[in-house]
């Protein structure tokens, strides 16, 4: 039977067994050391939940194809591939956390900011309370996920990443600055503004997912919501939170998977408009290669998917309101 993904804020329950779930990855070491992923530094294992760290770093420095340029398109974003990789990420934390709780009907909670942006202060919005994900701070000393020195049970961001991407051993708390870069979060008519998106001048009929050149500048609802074109939801969140948030490493903050999990909340809204439609398909030159409908998206941490097989998921999962 399908879970049900619920808003964070209207069920206690179930934000309660995310930032249990998280707290306990945090603490499960894995099979993997930070030798075996090519990690410098001495040798330790390596986090369950820091998997999903390192996994998308090395898919944001992953070229696709492999002689294109990692500016333009990468194995995870600024292309058609960024909706569907996200939602396999999304999957298998949560086929994770229910793992580690014991409960096959956990279900990952989303969070609407939407609904925050039409606050005055976002910043001081129900989300970074105490009891829910603590706040701002260099490092968050409050809620969860705030870092205490003494305690090595504590929250503790232990792989980030440097400038140019390389994958580096730290021991620090987990670092937000809400607001600080941006001071607004997307609205609701921001997302509208992501459903109305249109074909191209002299083509009609063509689905509004994504459109050549397949990138930041193309013109379709991927990009939009993605944040590219124009500038705005999924890339805004990212840098209104700030600090961990606004790096490679950004899983770091527990709240990366809350804001994807919106994202795709707005993605099954758009489907539901226009159709379970997904471009490019396979007649799409090698150029395009990870990026196509039956191109694997490859995962470390189980399963791997393609486009394809992720574009229906209400078998495992459904939400309990869309856009």
């Amino acid at each position: 039977m399908a879970v049900v993904r619920r808003n964070i804020l209207t069920d206690t329950a179930v934000r309660d067994a995310y930032l249990d779930g998280v707290n306990l990855l945090k603490r499960e070491h894995s099979t993997f050391t930070t030798a075996d992923l090519g990690i410098d530094g001495n040798p330790v294992p390596v986090r369950t939940y820091d998997l999903f760290v390192i996994w998308h770093v090395r898919a944001m420095r992953t070229a696709v194809p492999p002689a294109g340029d990692a500016n333009v398109r990468n194995a995870a974003h600024m292309g058609p591939i960024f909706l569907p990789w996200h939602r396999v990420m999304l999957g298998l934390l949560e086929a994770n956390i229910q793992r580690i709780l014991g409960d096959p009907g956990f279900a990952l909670p989303y969070w609407d900011w939407s609904a925050d942006g039409a606050l005055d202060r976002p910043e001081n919005a129900a989300l970074w309370q105490p009891d829910c994900l603590g706040g701002t701070g260099m490092p968050v000393t409050d809620g969860p996920f705030a870092y205490r020195p003494a305690d090595p049970d504590s929250f503790r961001v232990r792989i980030s990443t440097s400038q140019n991407l390389a994958l580096i051993q730290t021991d620090r708390g987990l670092r937000r600055a809400l607001g600080d870069s941006t001071a607004a979060l997307p609205t609701a008519e921001d997302v509208a503004m992501a459903f109305n998106t249109t074909p191209p001048v002299g083509d009609p009929n063509l689905a509004t997912y994504d459109f050549d050149p397949w990138d930041a500048t193309s013109v379709g609802f991927r990009n939009c919501l993605e944040g590219f074109e124009p500038y705005g939801l999924h890339n805004e969140v990212h840098v209104w939170i700030g600090r961990d948030m606004g790096l490679a490493s950004s899983p770091n903050d527990p709240v990366f998977f809350l804001h994807h999990c919106n994202v795709d909340r707005i993605w099954e809204g758009w489907m539901g408009r226009n159709g379970r439609d997904y471009l490019p398909d396979m007649t799409a030159p090698p150029t395009l290669e990870g990026h196509r409908i039956d191109d694997p998206i490859i995962s470390p941490l189980g399963a791997g998917a393609t486009p394809r097989a992720v574009l229906d998921p209400t078998s495992v999962y459904t939400y309990d309101v869309v856009p």
